[in-house]
């Protein structure tokens, strides 16, 4: 077993409740918990977070999603479990994540066709909040 480095949620009060006030803010938003957690999952893919890729994955067993497509989430762009609507916010939630790369307007238009602007936003901060959860996780070996 890994040892956790620094107990960040307990010294840095003051900004880590206000990341769980956030998360709690995207599971009121229109994107639904399955969506949401699909692109944590995702974004914990690409940063390699284990432990956010368990707890991810056992949450979204919870909501009904088949293994199958868990299994098929790193090749989403060729599989066949996943809706235009999920390709359009998984693509965008790699932008956020791999950033230096660019959120080119490609992988932004087709947002505009299933997502409110309020919901393209919410969705920017579920992949930015992943990140930065992603970050403290692996940097404190969580």
């Amino acid at each position: 077993m890994i040892e956790l480095r620094q107990p960040y949620y307990d010294l840095s009060p003051a900004v880590f409740k206000p990341m769980l006030q956030a998360l709690k803010g995207l599971e009121s938003s229109s994107l639904g918990s399955t969506l949401i957690e699909l692109v944590f999952l995702r974004v914990s893919q690409i940063n390699g977070c284990a432990y956010c890729l368990e707890m991810h994955s056992k949450a979204l067993r919870k909501d009904g999603v088949e293994q199958t497509k868990l299994d098929a989430l790193a090749g989403w762009k060729v599989s066949n479990h996943f809706s235009d609507k999920e390709r359009a916010a998984l693509a965008w939630a790699e932008a956020v994540t791999l950033i230096t790369e660019g959120a080119e307007d490609d992988v932004y238009q087709p947002l505009l066709q299933f997502f409110t602007a309020q919901e393209i936003s919410d969705l920017t901060f579920t992949a930015s909040l992943m990140n930065a959860f992603n970050r403290l996780a692996i940097s404190m070996r969580m």
